[in-house]
């Protein structure tokens, strides 16, 4: 594994990763690492010690997967091919039963395969005319002087362009990411607060898209267009994944008050 994802990921690292589309890349690599780690003694106490006969086929695919991303420069392919080797490894050393306790760390895995990019224009150009709209509707009734065109936005005498890693799709499965990781870590005994919390992850997502736009929208009218294109426009990132953080934990706290209200 060494040998062959030594140089994979330090291309992704120094290329793929280092743009602000696919950012959380690492993020989920070391999520995902973590998540085993704190399942390693449940699955310890799962594993038998037999090989998984179904290891052989999965490793089989893993490896074909590597040899076609590697050889054809398709990325998807040799970060897919990662997690399937991953899963053959434990399912070969340590049976099936440990691959059941470490289910949810794998399908987290599965959001750093980049999405074709055709599915991903399709998706994204909806997902940022709402963004845009939002965005205008909110300023201008703060009182901003804002139009839109499109997604192209005009604050003052700035304009902006609502990007892709603004309010794209990857964005969005990013934040669905980290709902569900949240999910996964509180691990609530409640099937209403589970169910309603997994649901509205998507408006959260979408709140915290638009606060970030608004964000530099913000620092691009009162610091110049400089300001906005440049250090600050990397800090509305952690602006947009603290937000949803702060937003999904909220949301949290009231559905526990609603269930104890119900209940009471």
């Amino acid at each position: 594994m060494l040998v062959l994802y030594v140089p994979t990921f330090y291309r992704l690292f120094t290329g793929l990763w280092s743009t602000e589309e696919q950012a959380h890349g690492p993020m989920i690599l070391l999520l995902s690492l973590w998540l085993i780690v704190r399942q390693w003694p449940a699955m310890l106490a799962r594993a038998d010690g037999r090989p998984a006969a179904m290891g052989w086929p999965v490793l089989g695919v893993g490896l074909l997967l590597y040899i076609l991303g590697r050889s054809q420069g398709i990325v998807a392919f040799e970060i897919a091919s990662f997690i399937v080797l991953l899963a053959a490894v434990l399912m070969l050393k340590c049976g099936h039963g440990a691959l059941r306790v470490q289910w949810f760390a794998f399908f987290f895995m599965a959001f750093m395969v980049p999405l074709p990019g055709p599915l991903v224009g399709m998706l994204t150009m909806p997902m940022k005319m709402a963004v845009s709209w939002a965005t205008e509707h909110v300023l201008f009734a703060a009182g901003f002087p804002i139009a839109r065109s499109g997604v192209i936005l005009q604050v003052g005498q700035y304009q902006l362009l609502v990007a892709d890693a603004c309010a794209g799709l990857q964005t969005l499965l990013t934040l669905e990411a980290l709902g569900l990781f949240y999910l996964n870590v509180v691990r609530h005994s409640s099937a209403f607060r589970n169910v309603w919390l997994a649901l509205l992850i998507v408006p959260i997502s979408f709140t915290a898209n638009v606060i970030r736009v608004i964000t530099l929208s913000l620092v691009t009218y009162y610091f110049g267009d400089a300001a906005g294109q440049g250090f600050l426009h990397g800090f509305a990132g952690i602006v947009l994944f603290v937000t949803a953080l702060l937003l999904i934990i909220g949301v949290d706290a009231f559905l526990q008050w609603f269930v104890r209200w119900r209940n009471s």
